[in-house]
């Protein structure tokens, strides 16, 4: 709330000249002697309105009479401006409110007044006074608004270090320099428990130079008495036991111990040095109060979100052997049908032509002939499964060649026009690409094979320095994307995402019904750097829900990427 109204305002426009600082040498001069006086009669009064022993000595030091005892030492006014703002900012730790404070100093200028009207023939001029009084009004409201804005500056910090911190340690020690610099503190500890327990969990230090201060594990019952309270201790004091850090009790005159209270059990202490003999005042209390509230929430959440990210990385972990486990035991299954089952119905179906000519004309070698059609199409259909569990085109030619041989087959197979284009920048990939990519798009072909029902299918698959990108688009029946991907004991597009999230990839997924599907994905080529960029948690960005409007697709016309998300589809974006 501010200290003046408008006229106070006008007059403060006259500039501090030398009319003025003349008239005020004249003014300390009449009232200086009279000052011991009316500094004793004001504190009496403030003593009557239960005003503590700090809050009147700040009060008298910003009175008139504390001006005139300044000038009339010969200092300039300029040096009572100054004391004004620094007992300003103390009146403002000392929660008085401005208005009030503006009441209490018109009982001053009351005895003030009656002073000065004992002596009618040598009285101030009248705007002297006045022009005092609104120039400490403004110098007490500058103060004020320090304290407010190192407050408001003090939170904003701690808010920053909390979106900014990269673990647990990192954050704790900027809290602690944030707390420290607001504190006017040159040294700090920050120590967290385990509730209840006293087992150390957390720990950082600012300030205190020399060696390492020796590592919290667990305080007995009797220190976490001690620590239990908020303590403000003397060096040389029985107090000084209860500071953690020997360092600081040897080096400090004076220190600040502030309790962490969670649920009303200690969660840990904080604990700042100074150099002077510095108690605290009621709202540096306060501000550290919720300092200290956001520290442990803030230090909560860190911690959940790295037993999250630990967690996630293990669940990558855990999906990455699971698909690594699924391609060994598809190509143990390969090998085995290769050669056990396959080697098996090769002899089968070779004694069934030696039998069939054997037998010459006639009913058995007819029946022989059919028994051999069945063997020769189970031999097909052996390979077909073989290719399909771990083609052998994918390890000796790499993935374009196994990626036209799959579309031939899937031409045979499904009725749709198949564009497939691939760059001719994609030579031989890291193995792991090769097969992920191999087998997301041996799953978008059985999807449309499965509920497309598409007439035209255009696959492209391009790479950069930086990634390599497929994109899938069909004219089908389409479907509701979220839907699908809500859908219990449906394992095609989840697994798909799965699968690019392993590699810290990003998929996209944009369909709706009677509009066809769209399905763009992206694999870094440099895994190390991508898992870097995102924080190595693997998790998911939010979903990204965009309508597009209708269009038909042509076989011969290029597909085009996610990024046209105007044709009435419901585009999901997963990153990994």
């Amino acid at each position: 709330m501010p200290f003046w109204n408008d006229a106070m305002l006008a007059e403060a426009a006259v500039l501090i000249n030398e009319d003025f600082r003349r008239e005020m040498r004249r003014f300390a001069e009449l009232v200086a002697p009279q000052a011991s006086r009316l500094d004793s009669r004001f504190r009496s009064r403030l003593r009557a309105r239960q005003l503590d022993s700090k809050q009147i000595k700040a009060l008298s030091e910003v009175t008139s009479g504390a001006a005139a005892e300044i000038v009339v030492r010969g200092a300039p006014v300029e040096v009572f401006f100054e004391q004004v703002e620094y007992n300003g900012r103390r009146l403002a730790k000392l929660n008085l409110l401005p208005a009030e404070v503006m009441r209490l100093l018109a009982i001053h200028d009351t005895l003030l007044g009656t002073v000065l009207d004992a002596g009618k023939d040598s009285q101030p001029p009248v705007w002297v006074r006045s022009q005092l009084r609104v120039a400490t009004a403004m110098s007490l409201n500058k103060a004020f608004a320090q304290v407010r804005e190192a407050e408001a500056q003090a939170f904003y910090d701690l808010f920053r270090a909390e979106l900014e911190a990269q673990g647990l340690a990192p954050l704790l020690r900027q809290f602690l320099v944030n707390l420290t610099r607001v504190s006017q503190a040159q040294a700090g500890r920050l120590v967290l428990f385990e509730p209840g327990t006293g087992v150390c969990i957390a720990q950082a230090e600012v300030g205190a130079e020399g060696d390492e201060p020796a590592a919290v594990t667990k305080l007995p019952a009797a220190m976490l008495r001690k620590l239990g309270r908020t303590r403000y201790i003397l060096r040389g004091t029985p107090g000084t036991r209860a500071i953690l850090d020997r360092r600081m009790a040897g080096k400090f005159r004076s220190f600040w111990s502030k309790p962490v209270m969670h649920k009303g059990q200690l969660a840990g202490v904080i604990q700042l040095g100074f150099s002077t003999e510095r108690s605290w005042l009621p709202r540096e209390v306060q501000l550290l109060d919720a300092a200290v509230d956001q520290c442990l929430l803030a230090a909560e959440k860190v911690r959940l979100m790295e037993d999250l990210a630990t967690r996630e990385d293990q669940v990558r972990q855990l999906s990455e052997r699971i698909w690594q486990v699924e391609e060994e035991e598809r190509r143990r299954i390969s090998r085995e049908l290769h050669d056990e089952a396959g080697q098996s119905m090769l002899f089968i179906r070779l004694q069934l032509e030696m039998l069939e000519a054997a037998c010459g004309e006639g009913e058995i070698p007819d029946r022989l002939r059919e028994i051999r059609d069945v063997t020769e199409k189970t031999i097909v259909e052996i390979r077909r499964v073989i290719a399909a569990l771990s083609p052998a085109v994918l390890e000796q030619l790499g993935l374009s060649a196994a990626l036209r041989q799959l579309t031939s087959r899937f031409r045979r197979l499904h009725p749709a026009r198949i564009r497939l284009h691939i760059s001719p920048k994609i030579n031989r990939l890291p193995r792991q690409h090769e097969v992920m990519m191999y087998r997301l798009v041996q799953e978008c072909y059985n999807n449309i094979a499965k509920h497309s029902s598409a007439s035209a299918v255009n696959i492209s698959l391009t790479s950069s320095d930086n990634y390599l990108e497929l994109r899938v688009e069909d004219d089908g029946v389409g479907f509701q994307v979220e839907e699908a991907f809500e859908k219990r004991h449906s394992f095609g597009l989840p697994g798909m995402r799965e699968r690019v999230a392993l590699l810290g990839g990003r998929f996209v997924v944009a369909s709706a019904p009677n509009q066809g599907t769209k399905i763009t994905i992206q694999l870094p080529l440099e895994r190390d750097l991508e898992r870097e960029t995102q924080g190595g948690a693997g998790g998911r960005l939010p979903m990204e829900t965009k309508r597009k409007k209708p269009r038909r697709l042509s076989a011969q016309a290029p597909a085009r990427g996610s990024k046209d998300t105007r044709n009435g589809k419901d585009s999901h974006s997963f990153n990994g």
